[in-house]
């Protein structure tokens, strides 16, 4: 062989290389960005879960209010069992499929809306307002709105970080050689009626 065919052999396979390392460091970057998008969402899902598991408290607590209206227990109780309908299966693939978040974050927005309006039609009832069980849950209920909040914009920016790296050139070409393993992730959007949590007061 030539020193020209040498060079050229050098030359190709110290491209190859270069490109090799390339796409292997984008993909182990979105691979990271992925992971904690993934660790943010399960922290989402947690609080989301503390403020179904208080729910059946504060109903039960609810009921023992004299003539407190059943229309609005009815109404919180099937907005949480909305929030359950929404299967393991789809859950493991909701952040690969943006009408699954959206039912998602429209579950979880119905059942605060139930929520804040339990606590409206409990100021007509000054026996059930003073009980110490349902203050507790009132406070820890807020509390936890406020948890869900915190965790909704941490999940937004780990989302916006992913999102920025894998659209960005080249790395949009290598995350699309990979089908949805590396999809654009979705984001929690506020409406227009609820532009923050629902307030919880006395």
């Amino acid at each position: 062989m030539g020193k020209t065919a040498i060079g050229f052999g050098l030359a190709i396979l110290l491209l190859v290389l270069i490109l090799g390392g390339s796409v292997g460091g984008s993909y182990n970057h979105l691979v990271q960005l992925d992971q904690a998008t993934q660790a943010q969402w399960a922290q989402v899902q947690n609080a989301y879960q503390r403020r179904a598991d208080l729910v059946p408290n504060l109903v039960a607590t609810v009921k023992g209010a004299a003539n407190f209206e059943k229309s609005t227990m009815v109404e919180v109780t099937e907005a949480r069992a909305k929030v359950n309908q929404i299967s393991p299966a789809a859950m493991g693939d909701i952040l690969k499929d943006p009408a699954a978040f959206q039912r998602f974050q429209q579950a979880q927005q119905g059942l605060s809306a139930a929520l804040s309006h339990l606590f409206a039609v409990a100021e007509n009832y000054p026996n059930l307002k003073a009980t110490a069980n349902f203050r507790d849950l009132q406070s820890q209920l807020e509390g936890t709105e406020n948890r869900i909040a915190v965790e909704r914009q941490r999940y937004n920016e780990a989302a916006q970080a992913f999102n920025t790296a894998r659209n960005r050139f080249p790395t949009v070409m290598i995350a699309g050689f990979f089908g949805d393993r590396f999809a654009p992730k979705p984001y929690f959007q506020a409406e227009p009626a609820s532009q923050k949590a629902p307030q919880v007061t006395f």
